[in-house]
């Protein structure tokens, strides 16, 4: 590829807050539930890499045609990949996507064809846009996208108006929608950090690395997973469990993480031994490589681990075990306010 910026290369991050926040120097968008995706193209050579900084092309061969079938040849993009279902975004459908057979990716990709969501731009045609303000890519991709007129591909909303970003907030999450994203206006495009975006979500979520497992009370199956997130010094910090793990799943997932068994890799808090809530060891184990990542639900977080255990939500393949760090729940010192899965707006 000749352009400007080629994969990998480390998307903007956003650190979680609880409320949108307030002031005329922000930029709202929708948070899409899908897999982050920045898109190259340089003629007909076309790469789809994940957050993670892994290609994703194969998986979505009917965006790649999309993509090559603009008249634009050489950009830079950044979105997200969603699989829309009955009208209301489908994780799970996106996650089947995920597979090793081409046969198997062609039929899906016909039967539940998946779609772009465009937030930015960096690169257009031999222009660097990265370094410009945020409100100035967004002007660029909107007159990218007058041109653009294919039914996979969308322009994600943005707005000022808190209030607006609100009624987002409120009103898309039956939808399948995630949440509200806050980018800081003036600010340039932050590879690889969160200090120019924030996130708003409906749940309180951590994505974190299964760094063990228990089998469940007298069964040869897994009960629950061992959690861990990266501290600053690169060390997987054990944070709680989840055991919230269908019935239906554990056979296959037992067989999985039965695999994968290696040496401990918790080097902060082992399972097990006495903490704050336990003067005696706590049961026995079964360490596993930390491959797989996880997100998972909590309600409180407090002294470095989760106060109550955790509800397991889904796996996240799109995201490295390095990815998860403890900077996502650091800030989250109190149970959220109100119900659940609304944080406090106003």
């Amino acid at each position: 590829m000749t352009l400007l910026l080629r994969p990998p290369y480390a998307p903007m991050e956003a650190k979680r807050v609880d409320a949108i926040p307030t002031g005329d120097r922000w930029l709202f968008e929708p948070k899409w539930d899908g897999f982050r995706a920045i898109v190259f193209r340089d003629g007909d050579q076309v790469a789809i890499q994940s957050k993670a900084g892994q290609p994703l092309a194969r998986y979505f061969p009917e965006l790649v045609d999309a993509i090559r079938s603009l008249s634009v040849k050489q950009f830079v993009l950044d979105g997200e990949i969603v699989v829309p279902i009955r009208g209301r975004l489908s994780f799970d459908d996106l996650l089947l996507r995920m597979h090793p057979a081409e046969s198997r990716v062609r039929m899906l990709a016909e039967e539940t064809p998946a779609h772009y969501y465009v937030f930015d731009v960096l690169v257009m045609k031999s222009k660097l846009l990265a370094t410009m303000p945020i409100e100035h890519r967004r002007e660029k991709l909107e007159t990218f996208f007058e041109n653009v007129d294919h039914e996979l591909l969308h322009l994600s909303p943005a707005t000022t108006d808190r209030k607006l970003a609100v009624q987002w907030f409120e009103k898309f999450g039956s939808l399948g929608l995630d949440g509200v994203m806050a980018k800081r206006l003036g600010e340039p495009y932050h590879s690889g950090d969160r200090d120019g975006m924030v996130k708003v979500k409906h749940l309180r979520t951590a994505d974190c690395v299964v760094g063990g497992f228990r089998y469940g009370e007298g069964t040869k199956s897994v009960g629950s997973l061992l959690l861990g997130l990266y501290d600053d010094d690169g060390r997987l910090v054990h944070i709680g469990h989840t055991s919230s793990i269908k019935k239906a799943d554990r056979h296959a997932l037992t067989q999985r993480l039965e695999a994968l068994r290696g040496k401990n890799p918790f080097e902060v808090r082992v399972p097990g031994g006495p903490s704050r809530w336990a003067s005696e060891r706590s049961g026995a184990w079964e360490p596993v490589r930390p491959k797989l990542v996880c997100e998972v639900e909590y309600d409180y977080f407090s002294q470095g681990r989760f106060r109550h255990g955790s509800k397991f939500l889904r796996w996240r393949p799109d995201k490295k075990p390095r990815q998860c760090t403890m900077e996502q729940v650091l800030d989250a010192t109190k149970p959220a306010r109100g119900t659940r899965k609304r944080p406090r707006l106003l």
